[in-house]
C-alpha cells in the first residue's frame, strides 16, 4: 500500500497512545533488542517470564513485556489495533492474542522480589499501570522520532555493522544510568585490558529511579569521558531502555539486551540494578545475587560475563586498587552520593581522583539550573476541614519569605476549569486530582512552588501525585485532620445535611470514603491549634528542609 492507503487504513483501527514505559518498550522491541520476544507478552507468555523466566517456548526471559490497557477498555482479543505515540502518530499494529487480568502481588513478588512500594519496580506496577493486559505481536510502522542525541542513537543492526566494519570480533556491553566518574572509567578500561576487546559503553536513557541526573546531563560526561579519555577503545551509544531496577532479574535481561546489540561480553557490576533500601532500612539485594544469576544463565544467553572488581581509592597509592588489594597501610578515600551532591550543589571542591574534571564542569552547570528544585504542598482532608484557609496563610507567609513564584491550585477552583464536566465517582475524583498532581509537578519541574488544596479522598491517586512531583522536587503532603463532627459545625453551606438526606450522592465522608494518609509528612489538628499556629510549624518544617532559602 501507499502513504494514502496506509492512512486510511490506519484511520479504521482502535488506537491506543502509548505512555512512559510503554513507548520505551515499544521502542527497543521494534529493533530487535528484546529479542525472542517481538511484540508483548500473552498471559502465556507472561506466566512463564514470572514464574520461571522462561517464555512458553522455553526460551530464557526474565523481565515480563507487557502492555497495560484501564479495564474499561474495548480493546478485544482478534482485533488489531494501531499503537501511536503521545502525539497520536503511528508507531506499529498490533494483533490482540490475549487479554488477561495479572496477578500484581505475584507479579512484584517474583521479578523484584518484594511487594514493597519504596522499591521503583513495585510502586510502578503497583500504582502506575492498569489492571489489564493484552499481548500479541507487533508490526512495526515507525520507530518512535528522537531528536537529541541522533549521532548515538544506533541499533543492534546498525551497532552489528560498525563492529564488522571495525573488525570488532568482540566487544564488551558497560551499563549505567550514572554520571561516569573515575571509578566507573577505571571498570571498562581494566574490562577492556582484561578482555583486549572494544567497550559499549550504553547507557539507558529511558526511564531509570526517580531522582537520577537527566539523561541529558548524563549523556554529555559520557562523550566527554570516552572522547577524552577512553577514545581508542570506547564506543557511545544510547539504549531507549525503561530500567525495572529489578537487581539479579535485570542483570539478566541486560545481558540478553546487549547480545541482541552485537555485545561478546557484559559488565555486571557490584549490585547491578539495584534500587537502594526498602522500608526495612535494608538493601533489596545482596551485593553480588545480579552478578550470580547472570554467571549462571551466560552460557545459555551466549554471552560471557566480565565480573568487575569492586574498586577503592587508596591515597597511598594514588591509584584504584581492588578491595581484596587493600591493605593497612592503604588510606582509603571516599566520598559518598550524597556528599557528592552537596559538593556540587555548594561549589565546594571535587578532588581529581572522584571525577574527571570536564564531567565536574558539566554537572555544576546543570546543578547551576536546578539549584532551587521546587516543591509542592499538598493539603488534603476533609471539606470543611480547614485545608482552603492554611493554604491562603501559607501563600501570604510564602510570598514574604520567598523571591519565586507560587502557584495556588484549590480544588474547587480546578474543577470550575481544569476539571470541568467531571463528576464524583471515584474515577472522576481520582482523575481530578491527577490533573492538579499534573500542574503541580510542571510548576515543580521549573524550580516553582505549587500549593495544592483539595479533598483528594483516596491513597491511591494521592501516591500517584507524589511519585509524579517527586521526579522534580520535593512533595509535601499535609494531612488536615479535623474531625467530621467539627466539619459539620462549620459548614456554612450545608452540604453535609444534604448529603446526610440523601439530596448530595457521593459526598466524601458521608456515602463516600475519605481514606487517611498513610505516611504525611506533616498532620495538622486544627482542633488543638490555630491557623497561624499551625502554618507557623508547616513554614518552620519547609525551612528545616532548607526549601525556603532564598537564592
Amino acid at each position: 500500500m501507499n502513504d494514502t492507503q496506509n492512512k486510511e487504513a490506519y484511520a479504521t483501527l482502535p488506537r491506543l497512545n502509548l505512555r512512559g514505559r510503554q513507548l520505551h518498550d515499544l521502542e527497543v522491541m521494534l529493533v530487535g533488542g528484546f529479542e525472542p520476544v517481538m511484540g508483548f507478552m500473552n498471559e502465556e507468555d507472561y506466566n512463564g517470564v514470572v514464574e520461571s523466566m522462561r517464555l512458553a517456548n522455553g526460551a530464557l526471559f526474565p523481565i515480563p513485556i507487557v502492555l497495560d490497557v484501564p479495564s474499561d477498555s474495548s480493546y478485544a482479543v482478534g482485533d488489531t489495533i494501531l499503537l501511536c505515540d503521545p502525539f497520536g502518530n503511528p508507531l506499529a499494529t498490533m494483533n490482540i492474542e490475549s487479554r488477561f487480568v495479572p496477578d500484581k502481588e505475584k507479579e512484584v513478588r517474583s521479578v523484584y522480589g518484594t511487594t514493597d512500594r519504596m522499591h521503583p519496580g513495585v510502586q510502578y506496577v503497583m500504582d502506575e499501570m492498569h489492571d489489564t493486559y493484552i499481548g500479541g505481536q507487533v508490526t512495526e510502522i515507525a520507530l518512535p522520532v528522537r531528536h537529541d542525541f541522533k549521532q548515538f542513537r544506533q541499533t543492534p543492526k546498525e551497532l552489528k555493522a560498525l563492529f564488522k566494519e571495525r573488525g570488532w570480533d568482540t566487544v564488551v556491553g558497560f551499563q549505567t544510568r550514572n554520571p561516569m566518574h573515575r571509578a566507573h572509567f577505571e571498570l571498562v578500561k581494566r574490562a577492556h585490558e582484561k578482555t583486549g576487546a572494544p567497550v559499549l559503553v550504553h547507557p539507558v536513557v529511558g526511564m531509570t529511579k526517580p531522582g537520577d541526573i537527566d539523561y541529558v546531563t548524563r549523556v554529555r560526561t559520557y562523550n566527554v569521558v570516552c572522547n577524552t579519555h577512553g577514545k581508542d577503545f570506547t564506543h557511545l551509544a544510547l539504549l531507549p531502555l525503561a530500567m525495572r531496577m529489578a537487581g539479579p532479574r535485570e542483570a539478566l535481561w541486560h545481558a540478553i539486551i546487549r547480545k541482541n546489540y552485537g555485545c561478546t561480553h557484559f559488565i555486571v557490576g557490584r549490585d547491578h540494578a539495584g534500587p537502594g533500601k526498602g522500608s526495612d532500612g535494608k538493601d533489596f539485594y545482596g551485593p553480588y545475587e545480579a552478578r550470580d544469576l547472570a554467571e549462571k544463565y551466560a552460557d545459555e544467553i551466549g554471552i560471557t560475563l566480565v565480573p568487575s572488581d569492586e574498586l577503592a581509592y587508596s591515597k597511598t597509592r594514588s591509584a584504584y586498587i581492588t578491595a581484596d588489594e587493600v591493605t593497612p597501610e592503604d588510606e582509603i578515600e571516599n566520598i559518598s552520593g550524597t556528599e557528592f551532591r552537596k559538593r556540587l550543589r555548594e561549589g565546594e571542591d571535587i578532588p581529581e581522583w572522584f571525577s574527571f574534571k570536564e564531567s565536574i564542569d558539566i554537572l555544576r552547570e546543570s546543578v547551576k539550573k536546578d539549584s532551587r528544585p521546587g516543591v509542592a504542598v499538598f493539603f488534603t482532608g476533609l471539606s470543611c476541614s480547614g485545608k482552603s484557609t492554611l493554604a491562603q496563610l501559607l501563600l501570604a507567609r510564602l510570598q514574604e519569605l520567598q523571591d519565586r513564584d507560587i502557584t495556588f491550585l484549590d480544588g474547587d477552583v480546578i474543577r470550575d476549569n481544569l476539571s470541568k464536566g467531571l463528576g464524583f465517582s471515584k474515577e472522576d475524583r481520582d482523575t481530578n486530582v491527577r490533573r492538579v498532581g499534573f500542574v503541580a509537578s510542571e510548576v515543580v519541574r521549573h524550580g516553582g512552588i505549587a500549593i495544592c488544596s483539595l479533598i483528594a479522598p483516596y491513597e491511591e491517586a494521592r501516591r500517584s501525585v507524589r511519585n509524579m512531583i517527586e521526579q522534580y522536587g520535593e512533595y509535601i503532603e499535609i494531612f488536615v485532620d479535623t474531625s467530621i463532627e467539627e466539619c459539620v459545625r462549620r459548614d456554612t453551606k450545608g452540604f453535609y445535611e444534604k448529603a446526610r438526606q440523601g439530596l448530595i450522592k457521593n459526598f466524601t465522608g458521608v456515602d463516600d470514603p475519605y481514606e487517611r494518609p498513610e505516611n504525611p509528612e506533616l498532620i495538622a489538628r486544627t482542633e488543638e491549634s490555630t491557623a497561624e499556629e499551625l502554618v507557623d510549624e508547616i513554614v518552620a518544617y519547609l525551612s528545616g528542609r532548607g526549601i525556603l532559602s532564598r537564592k
